[in-house]
C-alpha cells in the first residue's frame, strides 16, 4: 500500500523539551508545585492523562517524535474511563435514567470496570455482561465496585453473545443498556477531551494518530477533533491480523459493527499479529518503562511502522490500559 504524504509538522515541536507530563504541569520540575490540590471527585480525574516521548524505541534518525498516550492513568485504568463517564452522564442528564436505576452492558473488560466505577459514584446499579475466557484481573474491579458480573461461556459467541444477551435483558424490562457500540456519547468523550488534549500537548505539531479498534470510540472522536483542526493529519487504526486475538481490538462481523463506527474518519488500517503485539507491550516495559497492555503493543508497532516511512513526523499512540490487567495471561512472563 502506498503511504499517503506525511503531513508537515509545526516546527514549534522539534528539538522542544518533552510534553509535559500532564496538562497543565510546569515543564521545569524545580518550579512545580509541591502538590495538585485536592481533587472535587474521582471523575474530575476522568482525563488529562499523560503525554510521554519515547525515549529509546523508534529512534532512527528521520527526525520523528513517537508519543505515547498514558490512558491507565485515568482513575478507573484505562481509556474506557472517558466514554463511560458520558454516557452516564449524559443519560442522566437528558432524563433517560435516574440514580436507583440499573444498567446494563455487554463488555470485554475495561469499560466494565469504568462503567461499575461510575455508577458506584453516582448510584446505579450495573449490570455487566462478559465472556468467561477473559483475565481475571478484569473481573475482580467490576465486583469490586458493587457490579453483579453475568459470564457467558466463551463458546457460545464471545462479545457477540454478550451483547446479544444485553439487548435480550432491556426487552424483558431488567435495566437500560447503554450500548457503548452505538452510543454517540461515546466517541463525543474523545470529541470533548482525548482530541483536544493532543492538539494542545503537542502544540498543534501532531502528524499521525494511532489507535486499537474496538467499540472505534476513540479513533472515531479523535478522528472528527482532529482533522477539523488539520485534515491532513493522518489517523490509523489498529485491527488483528487473521487468526489473532488480541485483547481490546477487534475486527467485527458487518452484522456487529459498530454503530458509531465511520469508516470515511480512518485514512489507514494497518493489522498487527498476536505475537507483534505481545512482544511491542513487552518492549515498551523493558525499555520505556510504559506498563502497557496487550492491545498498546499492537499500537506501538504500527506506530513504530509510520516511523520507519516518515521524515519529521510528530506519531501519537494510545496506551489503551496497563500491564497489570493482563498477568494472568503470562504475557510478561
Amino acid at each position: 500500500m502506498k503511504s499517503p504524504p506525511t503531513p508537515r509538522p509545526r516546527r514549534a515541536l522539534q528539538g522542544a523539551p518533552a510534553p509535559a507530563a500532564r496538562s497543565g504541569a510546569s515543564r521545569n520540575p524545580a518550579s512545580a508545585p509541591a502538590g495538585r490540590g485536592e481533587a472535587a471527585t474521582v471523575e474530575s480525574t476522568v482525563g488529562n492523562t499523560p503525554l510521554v516521548r519515547l525515549q529509546r524505541m523508534g529512534a532512527s534518525g528521520r527526525g520523528n517524535v513517537l508519543l505515547a498516550k498514558l490512558e491507565g492513568n485515568n482513575p478507573g485504568g484505562s481509556v474506557k474511563d472517558r466514554p463511560a463517564l458520558s454516557m452516564i452522564r449524559r443519560a442522566q442528564e437528558r432524563g433517560e435514567i435516574q440514580p436507583g436505576d440499573r444498567l446494563i452492558e455487554a463488555t470485554s473488560g475495561n469499560t466494565g470496570i469504568a462503567l461499575a466505577m461510575i455508577a458506584a459514584m453516582r448510584g446505579f446499579r450495573m449490570t455487566l455482561i462478559m465472556p468467561d475466557n477473559l483475565s481475571a484481573e478484569r473481573r475482580a474491579p467490576m465486583r469490586a465496585y458493587g457490579a453483579e458480573l453475568i459470564l457467558t461461556p466463551a463458546s457460545m459467541g464471545g462479545m457477540e453473545y454478550a451483547r446479544d444477551l444485553a439487548q435480550q435483558m432491556q426487552a424483558r424490562g431488567e435495566g437500560k443498556v447503554l450500548d457503548q457500540f452505538a452510543n454517540p456519547d461515546n466517541p463525543r468523550a474523545h470529541y470533548e477531551t482525548t482530541g483536544p488534549e493532543l492538539w494542545r500537548d503537542t502544540q498543534g505539531a501532531i502528524t499521525h494518530f494511532v489507535s486499537s479498534m474496538g467499540t472505534t470510540g476513540t479513533i472515531m472522536g479523535v478522528s472528527r477533533f482532529l482533522k477539523e483542526k488539520n485534515a491532513r493529519i493522518q489517523i490509523i487504526g489498529a485491527q488483528p491480523a487473521e487468526g489473532s486475538q488480541i485483547p481490546g481490538i477487534r475486527k467485527w462481523a458487518d452484522a456487529y459493527l459498530p454503530k458509531i463506527y465511520d469508516a470515511s474518519r480512518v485514512d489507514r488500517i494497518e493489522y498487527v499479529t498476536q505475537t507483534e503485539a505481545e512482544n511491542m507491550a513487552r518492549r515498551m516495559a523493558a525499555e520505556e518503562g510504559i506498563f502497557g497492555g496487550i492491545s498498546s503493543g499492537g499500537a506501538l508497532a504500527i506506530a513504530l511502522r509510520i516511523a520507519a516511512e516518515a521524515e519529521r513526523a510528530v506519531i501519537v499512540f494510545v496506551v489503551c490500559d496497563r500491564g497489570d490487567r493482563y498477568l494472568s495471561t503470562n504475557v510478561f512472563g
